[in-house]
């Protein structure tokens, strides 16, 4: 334990993972933690160490999930089960149940203890948020359900702390953010995909982008205001707009193209492409085709028309190594992909081969560049001034063609000048994922990058600016 950068103490507790930890409000000596079968307080000595008393200790397997506060300073857990238990002191300063009683039919995830003495206990499973008296013996005051879009409750804090409005914001299970109160419906404040989310591509013409997960949702945004959401069939992992703006593909990890109307989010059509997840796809700059990558090594070609909304499968250029991005070439004639291994790959669409002499490529210019392999960004990976430790994840270039935006396997997001040949490139960095940044993207004016963060859901909006 660090206070104030002096290392007070090193308390061994057990090999289960703590769920929280707090100090007592009315005893700055008395901190408590709590786990999984775990309990216990630690009572700091006037030599700066830790004295340790465990309430609950293995082989106890109740799990408590969260830890709050009576205002004459009376420890209130809840647990895994449901069950809510008051611990009270007695003249010797030990601390003893002093009641429990069942307030969940499952788990309860969240208490909050509000200023007037109201206890709010939120259930992950059940959905529910229920007010208890603490000062009439925990009597029920009322309760509410959220609805099942929304997801269970994960977090609770008062709108307006130490007032007394009944206010409060719920984090849910499903990555999502409602306000309201018991007296009131909920409605949502933020809205965040609930699973792994790997899908975003910007809009051609302006400030848009979409996203979509393994939650099954396929999300439109302009800037930091969602414009739709829509629930389809199928986990999504790849997405691209239609040159035209009036359209939107996604690849599902099943094999599924699903196009929906770019502005109202309504589905228009879902095509089953092949049995393997389709990991990257792209139009090409006249809009009447599109280019599918897929797990299985192939690229499958789609004629498509009416702006968009239609689609024809009309080729599949065969490979052998799993691709994960894709970029047309200005003229439509030839595509680049980058496989799993990291080998980069071009492609005839005329004649649907493979070319053998990427020299013969040298002049090609690309419409896009998400290839995170390439001589024009080849200064990213041979870079002098930070260690190449890990592997970079994500590439892309602004429409103007100056700048990169670069992501690593360890949450570093760099943004070069392109393009970026040198290994003695500079950079400005800002490392805020903790994990792999899954996809990074320019807004059509330059002016701004979107970030998606792959297994931790998390979605960013950068803003660019001059310095």
């Amino acid at each position: 334990m660090f206070i104030e950068g002096r290392k007070f103490d090193t308390p061994v507790t057990l090999q289960e993972d703590l769920t929280g930890a707090a100090f007592h409000p009315l005893d700055d000596n008395l901190l408590i933690t709590h786990g999984k079968g775990h309990l216990t307080f630690w009572t700091r000595r006037k030599d700066g160490y830790f004295e340790k008393t465990d309430i609950i200790k293995p082989p106890s397997r109740t799990h408590i999930t969260c830890l709050q506060f009576e205002q004459d300073g009376d420890v209130v857990t809840a647990d895994g089960d449901g069950f809510i238990t008051i611990y009270s002191v007695d003249a010797e300063g030990a601390y003893f149940v002093r009641m429990e009683f069942e307030a969940h039919n499952k788990g309860i995830s969240s208490l909050m203890m509000l200023s007037e003495g109201t206890l709010l206990s939120g259930g992950e499973k059940d959905r529910k948020i229920v007010a208890w008296d603490s000062l009439q013996n925990y009597k029920k005051i009322t309760e509410t359900k959220l609805p099942e879009v929304a997801g269970g409750v994960r977090s609770i804090y008062p709108q307006r702390p130490g007032r007394n409005d009944g206010n409060i914001y719920v984090g849910t299970t499903k990555n999502n953010i409602v306000e309201g109160s018991l007296q009131r419906r909920f409605n949502q404040v933020v809205f965040g995909h609930g699973r792994q989310l790997w899908g975003l591509a910007v809009h051609p013409d302006d400030e848009l982008f979409a996203t979509a997960g393994h939650d099954k949702n396929i999300a439109l945004w302009k800037k930091h205001k969602l414009v739709w959401t829509t629930q389809v069939a199928h986990e999504c992992i790849s997405l691209s707009f239609h040159p035209f703006g009036v359209a939107l593909a996604a690849g599902s990890t099943e094999g599924h193209l699903v196009v929906l109307n770019a502005e109202a989010g309504n589905i228009i059509a879902t095509v089953r492409v092949c049995g393997s997840p389709l990991n990257c796809l792209g139009y090409n700059p006249a809009g009447d085709m599109v280019a599918i990558g897929s797990q299985n090594g192939s690229v499958y070609l789609f004629r498509v028309s009416r702006d968009g909304f239609s689609y024809k499968k009309i080729n599949k250029i065969r490979g052998s190594q799993p691709l994960m991005q894709l970029d047309w070439s200005t003229d439509g004639n030839f595509l680049q992909t980058v496989t799993a291994e990291y080998d980069l790959i071009f492609w005839d669409v005329k004649t649907l081969t493979a070319e053998k002499s990427p020299v013969a490529m040298k002049d090609v210019k690309w419409y896009t560049h998400n290839s995170t392999v390439g001589f024009l960004v080849s200064g990213i990976w041979n870079n002098r001034y930070y260690p190449m430790t890990s592997l970079i994840s994500t590439v892309n270039r602004s429409a103007a063609h100056d700048l990169l935006v670069v992501g690593d396997t360890e949450g570093y997001l760099r943004l070069f000048r392109y393009p970026c040949i040198s290994p003695k490139a500079e950079y400005n960095e800002e490392k805020v994922y903790s994990l792999s940044i899954a996809a990074a993207r320019f807004l059509f004016n330059d002016r701004n990058v979107a970030t998606v963060g792959g297994t931790d859901a998390s979605l960013m909006l950068w803003e660019v600016i001059d310095e």
